[in-house]
């Protein structure tokens, strides 16, 4: 038992580590973009919105679940357990949202002068950092009924049932009809998102295939920053598409059962955690400003790209 135990925290903080370093270096390196005076693209200002989010997501539950696994339980207090909790569903959603609109966004940019989406190429830069408060404060606002059923198991309440033990705050159930419109419209905001991110990356790669069709007879012809950044998008929404299906299905579970096991508990919190550790990395790999940022920042104050 002890020794499973030392395996899910070892994990957790491999996990842990690897997110706040990617993220934090994510950060800096627009932080260096900035103090250079590159130019940013349009989507940069989602990506930062994104990993402030995913930031979040790591430090509010990744490390409480560590320290659980470790050992250290139910070291929150009920207020803590309350804030955690509840910054952590926002910052949940942020991200998801967050990254809804970054494929949106790089579809509109990347889409054909032809095109129908054509025309809100100049306007969608304008929108974008309206968009990205809109996004926190919705988030703000919908989120503010969790903390209402979360407390650290520190209280001596008998009514409260308390259904999912997380190893440093417990979670408890509401009655079944709030039980069951909650897991509704959690499963309607995540097919609605779903859809609109497979909605954007099937016009880029639709953009992209026709693209390489027209310049598949020029010799040397290398993929512009743009497409680059269009492969990274369209690997990160697939990344996020796929684990979001099973953070959804594992999250279903605890809402619906009685007394989920530690397995189960485990699993979730493991599945959440994965998609803000791995997608800096996905980001930074594709971006040449992070390997060239002189030249970088000398080629993109001449041109838009």
């Amino acid at each position: 038992m002890v020794t499973r135990d030392w395996t899910t925290g070892m994990i957790y903080l491999s996990q842990t580590i690897l997110g706040i370093l990617g993220n934090f270096s994510l950060l800096s390196h627009y932080l260096c973009i900035y103090f250079r005076r590159c130019k940013f693209r349009p989507t940069d200002l989602i990506i930062k919105h994104l990993t402030v989010a995913n930031c979040l997501v790591i430090l509010c539950r990744g490390v409480p679940q560590t320290m659980a696994a470790l050992g250290m339980k139910h070291f929150l207090s009920d207020i803590g357990c309350k804030l955690v909790f509840y910054v952590h569903r926002v910052s949940k959603d942020v991200s998801t949202g967050s990254t809804c609109l970054l494929s949106i966004t790089q579809a509109i940019t990347i889409s054909p002068s032809k095109t129908g989406c054509a025309k809100f190429k100049e306007k969608a830069p304008k929108y974008i950092g309206s968009c990205n408060i809109l996004c926190w404060t919705l988030n703000l606002i919908l989120n503010v009924m969790v903390p209402m059923f979360v407390t650290s198991g520190n209280r001596s309440d008998k009514n409260i049932t308390k259904n999912t033990d997380y190893g440093y705050c417990y979670s408890f159930k509401r009655d079944r009809s709030s039980e069951s419109l909650y897991v509704a419209l959690l499963l309607f905001r995540d097919i609605f998102f779903v859809v609109l991110m497979v909605w954007a990356s099937s016009s880029m790669v639709f953009t992209l295939y026709r693209h390489k069709q027209q310049v598949q007879y020029i010799r040397g012809s290398r993929s512009s920053p743009e497409s680059r950044a269009t492969h990274s998008i369209l690997i990160l929404v697939s990344t996020f598409v796929s684990l979001c299906t099973l953070s959804s299905i594992f999250h279903i579970c605890l809402t619906v059962l009685s007394n989920p096991s530690v397995w189960l508990v485990n699993t979730s919190a493991l599945i959440a955690g994965s998609f803000p550790t791995v997608s800096p990395y996905i980001l930074r790999s594709h971006d040449s400003r992070v390997h060239s940022l002189c030249c970088a920042c000398t080629r993109n104050t001449q041109s838009p790209g």
